[in-house]
């Protein structure tokens, strides 16, 4: 059997979507499950465990350009990449209209079905071409958490029951974990960045709280993926280690595997709901995640049944750091208070 998911972006949405590849592994081991994603992405889907073909596409790119020669040959690459191989079942798990366009592009086997959404999910973007271009179009339980509804159109497109358990299947190269001398407990990394201004946490909070992971033996480090996230993470390195030498380090710009590699070492990730803290959820690190909005039931790890080691913590305008660091406590962190 062979099998083409299509889930395009952003990041947080394709990481609720790993699991789809495990389950579906589980109830067919002989399956070849390709993904058609965003460029940006595609090194992280390269770490999902059993995935067979990543293929990258630039649509977000390509259609701030698409009357330009350079445009058109790569959209042709892409197409003749695409329809390589035919496929028993394509399952567009985004249900937008660039979704549905490259679901209706890929090439199906003789009795091959194209499977999508029938309807919006709360706090979910839906465009009605999903539907209308799959063959069978499958209604879900508006009020679900995101991980849950991908998991459950796989399931019911291709006719399985999921595990109750939920397996990211993302892995990375095991290394030594890192710690310093003074700083014997290791790393936590603070994931400050998210693609909306009204998520972010205030800088003095991330700044608090550093100072006092840093007391119990906790070095920070701060990842980030441009500019302005970078000139955040130096205003924190600056203030932590204005106090304490080496008391945070910044890490380089990093492409979303080496990224995870560099995650995958700390002792935890306090973040923010953006993609990265997401990752920290896949790979089951203990993680504290930070919301301004009520909208942890639809992308929190607290709905995950994934046990203690992560946890949601929310309030307006937003968190204050005694609550975080609360819920880094309740995460079994080992910390001296």
């Amino acid at each position: 059997m062979k099998i083409l998911l299509v889930k395009l972006s952003s990041l947080g949405d394709v990481v609720h979507t790993l699991p789809v590849v495990q389950d579906i592994r589980a109830a067919f081991p002989g399956a070849l499950i390709d993904w058609v994603v965003e460029k940006a992405f595609a090194p992280l889907l390269a770490r999902s465990e059993g995935l067979h073909r990543v293929v990258p596409c630039e649509i977000r790119r390509w259609r701030k350009s698409f009357w330009t020669g350079a445009t058109r040959q790569e959209w042709g690459a892409f197409r003749a990449q695409l329809q390589q191989d035919a496929y028993d079942a394509v399952i567009d798990l985004q249900g937008l209209t660039k979704s549905a366009l490259v679901a209706r592009l890929a090439r199906l086997a003789p009795g091959g079905k194209r499977y999508a959404l029938a309807n919006q999910t709360d706090g979910s973007g839906y465009e009605a071409p999903t539907r209308w271009v799959a063959d069978v179009a499958i209604a879900v339980e508006p009020h679900i958490h995101a991980v849950r509804r991908s998991r459950e159109l796989a399931a019911r497109a291709l006719g399985y029951t999921p595990a109750a358990a939920t397996h990211f299947g993302l892995k990375v190269p095991a290394r030594p974990a890192k710690t310093h001398e003074h700083f014997p407990k290791g790393y936590i990394a603070f994931v400050h960045g998210t693609s909306r201004v009204d998520k972010e946490w205030p800088l003095s909070h991330w700044v608090a709280l550093g100072q006092r992971l840093n007391t119990a033996g906790y070095q920070v480090l701060l990842p980030h993926g441009n500019a302005a996230e970078l000139r955040t993470s130096q205003t924190i390195a600056e203030a932590l280690n204005g106090t304490a030498p080496d008391s945070a380090m910044l890490l380089p710009l990093l492409p979303l595997d080496a990224m995870a590699e560099e995650i995958a070492q700390c002792a935890g990730v306090i973040g923010v709901d953006s993609g990265v803290s997401h990752i920290a959820v896949a790979l089951d690190l203990p993680h504290v995640q930070i919301y301004n909005f009520d909208t942890a039931w639809r992308t929190g790890p607290d709905a995950l049944g994934l046990g203690g080691r992560q946890t949601s913590v929310f309030a307006q305008p937003a968190p204050g750091v005694d609550a975080v660091w609360q819920a880094w406590l309740a995460c079994g962190a080992e910390v001296n208070a």
